[in-house]
């Protein structure tokens, strides 16, 4: 893993605890070198228009990490939308929540979800979740390594 450099990661999650806990988690990990947070599936979209327009300001992330429980625009909907955008329907979407619930799983594979990891509640059970992301992704996924670039938001 020495050979590749950290990826662009989105965190689509409402929730602030979660948002402050994943995204410290990643950085620890150094699977990304930052984190853009969004708190919502709408937030989340416009940004990733932004970043199509050409916005200098955005950074089309590697890797989205996707609540599926949030106000408004939910994870499900987000997914549907992102997957049917064919300049942004090959970033994978990994859902990242509390739901362990049949349907949602379905549901979400069914939208073209890369990956489904419901949420455990303790931090040490969290970081080995972090760290079995961060191998999955760059022994399985990441192929080629990325520029580092920065998301703001």
């Amino acid at each position: 893993m020495a050979n590749l450099q950290a990826i662009r990661i989105m965190l689509v999650e409402d929730d602030p605890g979660d948002q402050k806990l994943i995204r410290q988690s990643i950085l620890r990990q150094k699977l990304a070198n930052d984190v853009c947070v969004m708190e919502n599936g709408e937030e989340a979209l416009e940004y990733l228009n932004a970043c199509k327009a050409g916005d200098p300001n955005c950074a089309v992330p590697e890797l989205i990490l996707l609540d599926l429980n949030m106000p408004g625009m939910g994870g499900k909907e987000f997914l549907k939308r992102l997957k049917s955008d064919e300049n942004l329907d090959t970033i994978p979407v990994v859902i990242l929540t509390t739901s362990d619930s049949d349907q949602d799983i379905l549901d979400t594979y069914k939208l073209h979800a890369s990956g489904y990891i419901k949420k455990p509640v303790e931090l040490k059970a969290f970081q080995e979740v972090m760290s079995t992301l961060e191998d999955y992704w760059f022994m399985i996924c990441k192929r080629v390594a990325s520029p580092e670039v920065h998301c703001t938001a």
